[in-house]
C-alpha cells in the first residue's frame, strides 16, 4: 500500500466531510467512503479480493495479481445534497445504491 493510499484511508471521513461541505461530487476507490456519505465508489471488491487470497498464497507472483471483481456503489442521498441527478443507466449498473 502506497503512502498516498494510507494517507487517504486514514482521512476518509475528513475527505467525505470536505467534499460535502464544498459540494464537490467525489468518487472514491473504497466502498466505506460512500457508506460514510461519499457520492460514488468504484474499485475492487473487498469480498472478491479476500476470495482470491487463497489462490494468491500459493503463487510466487503475489504482488502482480490484478483484481478481477469490481463493484460500483452510489449514494443517492449525497447526489441529492449535491443537486446531482444520477442517470438511470448508471443506477442500473450499480452493484448497490444507498438511499
Amino acid at each position: 500500500m502506497s503512502v498516498a493510499t494510507r494517507s487517504f484511508e486514514s482521512r476518509g471521513e475528513q475527505l467525505v466531510a470536505l467534499a460535502a461541505r464544498h459540494k464537490v461530487p467525489a468518487i472514491f476507490e473504497v466502498r466505506r467512503f460512500v457508506e460514510a456519505g461519499g457520492l460514488i465508489s468504484y474499485g475492487m471488491s473487498v469480498a472478491g479480493r479476500w476470495h482470491q487470497v487463497g489462490t494468491y498464497l500459493g503463487k510466487i507472483l503475489l504482488p502482480v495479481q490484478q483484481p478481477t471483481t469490481f463493484e460500483l456503489v452510489i449514494n443517492l442521498n449525497t447526489a441529492k445534497a449535491l443537486s446531482l441527478t444520477v442517470p438511470p443507466s448508471i443506477l442500473q449498473l450499480a452493484d448497490e445504491v444507498i438511499e
